[in-house]
């Protein structure tokens, strides 16, 4: 929704805009541009498999068989087509992902503030800039506080530089600066300017936008980042290896068979076409496109749980998280902050009740609100500016026409927050200072006596136990002798005032609907909840509390921490599952010491100074509303919502998409075994070939979309919460998921030429036994897809669990089986004979009956193991 702009500013006009771009061009880097249609198609195309089928044409156009010839050129260009949509399909989602993860910039348009996608940010544009924001584009400063920038990337100078605007300096000479004088400026003109790409450490500012797009500075010197290409996972690497290995072994052991085939039968060319047979039927050319698809579908899929992936990699440690590292507000509660209560020593107030805010207590609220910004994205801030018009509206304790001369800004050293006022009344001299923040810091700032911060920290111990987060409110004042109230010499620090105590707030964050039964499914699934926090001990122990996270060994402090040794906080964290009070280089110091533990961290996040903390870790996951700018960069994973429920469906989903990987590697190996020992013995042995490249085809035609279309859409098991975390040194490539897949084969490959055999005892013609035979093996590549569709060789699972694409497949199998039996020219064209129908149910249901027993010994050997 358009927040209202106070100061006057109306910006552009949307039609102003508009034209601006269209003129410009849109605010984008050079940067890697996804594929398009030619990419992707030659991509397809130069894949071993597509080459070795073009080769098999190839002979069989010279050996002038045009039938052979015309039919493998239509099989390469079915499977060019489902290759092709399968990358395509994997694109789409990648660009999907992409458009998702656009940033975002905050500009005036029409008099209202609205956040657009950066890339539409144009010249003239007014550009509203906070903590933790990434600049859009390059521009001239007009109005700040306390603006601090990190220029580093393009400066390399680690020092943020502190921006003020020019003095009296006009909108339009801004907009009309030349890029020389933008980039050859004094220090001075550099103080006053915005550069795209640097980051926003501190303060807020109003900049006009003066250069976008490739003009920026960022921008001259970016055109590398068009060479970049995102490196292969883990995972990906480790399937090219075995690709590769076997891609050398398969072509050694073809050149073998070829030269055996040739001498012994002298027919080379048959040779020749023998070994790129086999190289066809052992090449596992599924698993590279596979591994995109699953990747690049299983990244778009978790977006769809609102949960963006910036990090494809992290789709794969998913399933090894055993430590979740959460922030309380936002995450755990609805961080929508309403105030519930005010107090001042025996004055108590509750802010629900009917009867209006007793006068004694106006101070506080007033002193409150004075020390909060008027427009902001925090929501203790949002809540106390919506009490004040409740509880204050038509009272002298609202100060609209107040000017603000000095902010003081919440720090690690001192956690408030102070803001110094100039009153609009000619006869008050005086600047007023508003300050709130832990009640401790208060305390230190108006130098209470130990007993006084003792009596202090008893009230906020039972508001907090209540569950209610609490701030502490004090008020000064100061006076000097200046010509200019607006122009006030200030102190530099929040101790030189003389503050005093007024009182207490406290407000009140509901849990989020569903984040018991997450947390719950978390621990059921192996996985620590670890919840830090920057609020007081008592409101984090109730918050865990109605969570659901483990309490039983209290809580441990930031100031707590700053005491304990390395080794120390170790043991600590091994019980205590509360951290309160907490400072980002805590949270990094945490995550240093459970990685070193062991430990596979998950961490969000969502302040600038957050993202050491989440970069640092295993999975970093920001938040997507809240979060900075630089948090979202820094991890591998945004909550577009900033659910806790989310991390934990994407959790799910990781291990759903590393189970779904494993099952296919085990079909993959068991398809390919009857096709390799149908490649290789008959030639061997001396048999009738029965196994031509055309029959291959075929069989590719149902692996391929076996693999990617059926596992990848295939539902996570019921326990896959249940188990504990895989280890994150686990492959897919594990003995377990080889050998199943690697017996299942085997054990196929022996019912097949037990068919065989029979079908040559009965002398049954050549022609008609390869029909036969080739029945069987189609057979079973459709069984070998129900045996790998549960890890735990779940029957029920393997028939019941829903999956469209796996019934699509299996009818499609069907229906090409039944019209290349039962239509003459495709069976000559297969080399089939007229096969008798009682030979081909046969041959069908003794493969269906070996599957069945495969099934069950599958079963009754994994519950020996479990």
């Amino acid at each position: 929704m358009p927040t209202p702009v106070p100061n006057k500013i109306q910006g552009l006009t949307s039609q102003q805009a508009l034209t601006q771009l269209q003129r410009d061009g849109t605010n984008e880097l050079p940067t890697a541009q996804p594929q398009n249609l030619w990419q992707i198609a030659w991509h397809v195309a130069s894949e071993p498999m597509i080459l070795l089928q073009i080769a098999c044409g190839s002979i069989y156009l010279v050996l002038g068989d045009w039938h052979e010839a015309l039919l493998l050129c239509g099989f390469v260009a079915c499977m060019l087509l489902i290759s092709f949509y399968q990358e395509h399909k994997t694109e789409r989602a990648l660009e999907a992902l992409r458009d998702l993860s656009s940033p975002r910039a905050l500009v005036i348009r029409d008099g209202v503030q609205v956040s657009i996608p950066s890339d539409q940010v144009v010249n003239g544009d007014y550009l509203v800039v906070g903590e933790g924001d990434r600049i859009a584009a390059d521009g001239s400063l007009i109005t700040s506080l306390n603006l601090s920038v990190d220029e580093s990337l393009l400066t390399g100078e680690s020092v943020p530089v502190d921006k003020t605007p020019e003095s009296k300096q006009q909108d339009s000479d801004a907009i009309n600066k030349t890029d020389a004088q933008l980039d050859n400026g004094t220090d001075a003109d550099r103080a006053s300017q915005l550069f795209s790409g640097s980051l926003v450490v501190r303060g807020k500012g109003i900049a006009v936008v003066s250069r976008t797009g490739s003009k920026t500075a960022i921008g001259k010197i970016g055109q590398a980042l068009a060479s970049i290409e995102e490196e292969p996972t883990r995972v990906q690497k480790e399937t090219r290896h075995v690709v590769k290995y076997l891609a050398l072994t398969s072509l050694a052991l073809a050149a073998l068979l070829a030269s055996w085939y040739g001498y012994t039968r002298s027919d080379w060319i048959g040779g020749a076409l023998v070994g790129l047979t086999f190289a066809m039927s052992m090449i596992p050319a599924e698993l590279p496109i596979v591994l995109t698809i699953f990747l690049g579908i299983g990244a778009w899929r978790i977006g769809q749980k609102q949960v963006l992936t910036r990090r494809i990699p992290a789709i794969e440690t998913l399933g090894s998280a055993n430590v979740l590292c959460v922030d309380k507000t936002g995450t755990l509660t609805q961080n929508k902050m309403v105030l519930t209560e005010i107090s001042m020593g025996d004055q108590h107030f509750v802010c629900h009740a009917k009867e209006g805010l007793p006068d004694q207590l106006h101070d506080i609220l007033e002193f409150a609100i004075l020390a909060s910004q008027s427009q902001s994205n925090e929501p203790m801030d949002n809540a106390l500016q919506q009490a004040g018009q409740v509880y204050l509206k038509g009272t002298e304790h609202l100060h609209q026409n107040w000017s603000l001369l000095e902010e003081y800004p919440f720090s690690k050293e001192l956690m408030a927050i102070s803001r110094a006022w100039q009153s609009a009344d000619e006869n008050i001299s005086h600047q007023i200072i508003a300050s709130k923040g832990a009640p401790e810091a208060i305390a230190d700032l108006c130098h209470l006596s130990p007993e006084q911060t003792a009596q202090l920290m008893v009230e906020v111990n039972a508001m907090a136990e209540r569950g209610l987060r609490v701030l502490a409110v004090a008020k000064a004042e100061f006076s000097q002798s200046t010509e200019s109230k607006q122009q006030a010499n200030l102190p530099s620090k929040q101790h030189d005032f003389d503050f005093r105590l007024l009182g207490l707030i406290a407000f009140a964050d509901p849990v989020r609907e569903g984040v018991p039964a997450a947390i719950k499914e978390c621990l059921s699934a192996g996985i620590r909840v670890m919840m830090m926090t920057g609020d007081y001990p008592a409101t984090a122990i109730n918050i865990a509390q109605q969570c659901g996270i483990d309490s039983t060994a209290g809580v441990l402090t930031g100031k707590e921490m700053l005491s304990m040794s390395d080794e120390d906080l170790k043991v600590q964290l091994e019980k205590i599952h509360i951290y309160c009070r907490v400072m980002p280089e805590q949270k990094l110091r945490i995550v240093g010491l459970l990685k070193q533990s062991g430990a596979i961290v998950a961490m969000t996040g969502d302040g600038v100074n957050d993202a050491p903390a989440l970069k640092a870790s295993h999975i970093g996951i920001a938040m997507g509303k809240r979060g900075t700018d630089v948090a979202r960069e820094s991890a591998a994973l945004v909550l577009l919502d900033d659910a806790f429920s989310s991390i934990v469906a994407a959790v799910r989903l990781g291990r759903r998409i590393f189970d779904n990987l494993r099952k296919t590697l085990s079909f993959i190996i068991a398809a390919h075994i009857p096709i390799v020992g149908l490649s290789f013995l008959p030639v061997m042995l001396g048999w009738p070939i029965l196994l031509m490249p055309v029959h291959i085809l075929i069989l590719e035609l149902i692996i391929d979309p076996s693999c990617s279309l059926v596992f990848e859409a295939e539902q996570e098991e019921e326990n896959i919460m249940q188990r504990a975390p895989r280890s994150i040194d686990s492959g897919i490539f594990q003995a377990e998921v080889l050998w199943r897949g690697f017996w299942q084969g085997c054990a196929a490959l022996v019912t097949i030429l037990d068919i065989y055999w029979l079908a040559t005892q009965h002398n049954i013609a050549t022609d008609e036994t390869r029909a036969i035979t080739f029945a069987a093996v189609v057979t079973a590549d459709l069984g070998f897809i129900f045996l790998n569709r549960s890890l735990n060789g779940n029957l029920s699972h393997a028939l019941r669990s829903p999956n469209p694409m796996l019934w699509w497949v299996c009818a499609t199998t069907t229906v090409m089986l039944l019209l290349v039996f039962t239509v003459t020219s495709l069976r000559h064209l297969f080399n089939f004979g007229d096969p008798q129908l009682t030979h081909i149910l046969m041959s069908v249901g003794t493969t269906i009956t070996a599957m069945s027993l495969i099934a069950l010994t599958q079963r009754l050997l994994l519950q020996k193991n479990s």
